[in-house]
């Protein structure tokens, strides 16, 4: 079915996250993946969801170090390890209000909030309804995380070439880079239709030594259109997104998807290289 040709975590959430060629995967998704996140005093997880709010995070940089201690990388170049209260003044200078970095989710899961996107299925028309305006101007929806992480719902994000080629031929203009879509595995999937991943719904793949269920198409939101690493910002990617594939999610509707959740069925370490293996239906 295809070959795993990229491996990405992201230590820190909306951070940008280190490249590595192989990863211990557990039950909880890759090791070393979104261990921490932003928050603030009233306990909300900083997402790039909300540009306006958190979108700074987005110039900095986190990685693991030998150790397993998360370093950040600071867009002015300083970098500082968690635990040492300068990261935290710092990075309230960055975001223009006190905040800290944390390694503790809450049990039952944090605020989270969504800036409300312009472009159709970028979130559910009965959320959209409900959104309201902050004190940034942005109207936004507010959620939660999944309970016990800071990720937003599944353990493991993989995204497809074909997908990628398929959103690229309709907006040539585009750069359809995978670090846009934030992916833990890139799959290169040549002889797949549009949206391979789309058929993989419910399915058990095995990559590498890990097993994985398929549970959902990723919505996405505004990230990918948002500047991050070298990449500029581009709104025109999110409405490619909109305008190639919609698709139903849950009882949501029809939201604007690139890309497909996994959750972990056999933990296992997955390479560069490995081969991704359809097992049939769970």
């Amino acid at each position: 079915m295809g070959i795993v040709t990229a491996l990405r975590r992201y230590p820190v959430k909306s951070m940008v996250g280190e490249a590595l060629t192989s990863v211990a995967v557990t039950a909880r998704g890759l090791c070393g993946d979104r261990v921490s996140a932003v928050l603030d005093d009233a306990g909300t997880v900083g997402s790039a969801k909300h540009p306006r709010k958190w979108g700074p995070l987005l110039r900095c940089r986190s990685r693991l170090t030998s150790t397993d201690t998360v370093v950040v990388e600071l867009p002015d170049g300083i970098v500082l390890s968690a635990g040492d209260p300068d990261l935290d003044a710092r990075l309230s200078k960055l975001l223009g209000r006190h905040v800290s970095l944390s390694a503790t989710p809450r049990e039952h899961g944090g605020a989270l909030e969504r800036a409300v996107p312009e472009y159709e299925g970028g979130v559910p028309d009965a959320v959209r309804s409900t959104a309201t305006t902050d004190a940034t101007g942005a109207a936004i929806t507010s959620g939660q995380v999944a309970p016990g992480t800071f990720f937003d719902y599944g353990a493991v994000h993989l995204v497809t070439t074909t997908a990628l080629a398929r959103l690229r031929a309709t907006y040539p203009t585009g750069d359809f880079d995978p670090r846009r879509f934030r992916p833990n595995l890139v799959v290169d999937t040549p002889d797949g239709p549009g949206f391979p991943e789309d058929a993989w719904i419910h399915s058990r793949l095995r990559i590498g030594e890990a097993v994985f269920r398929a549970v959902v198409p990723t919505p996405r939101c505004v990230i990918p259109t948002l500047a991050q690493e070298e990449l500029p910002p581009d709104p025109g990617i999110m409405r490619a997104v909109a305008r190639e594939h919609r698709i139903p999610v849950f009882d949501l509707g029809r939201l604007s998807c690139v890309g497909v959740y996994l959750d972990v069925l056999e933990p296992g370490t997955v390479r560069i290289g490995d081969s991704v293996t359809r097992l049939g239906n769970s």
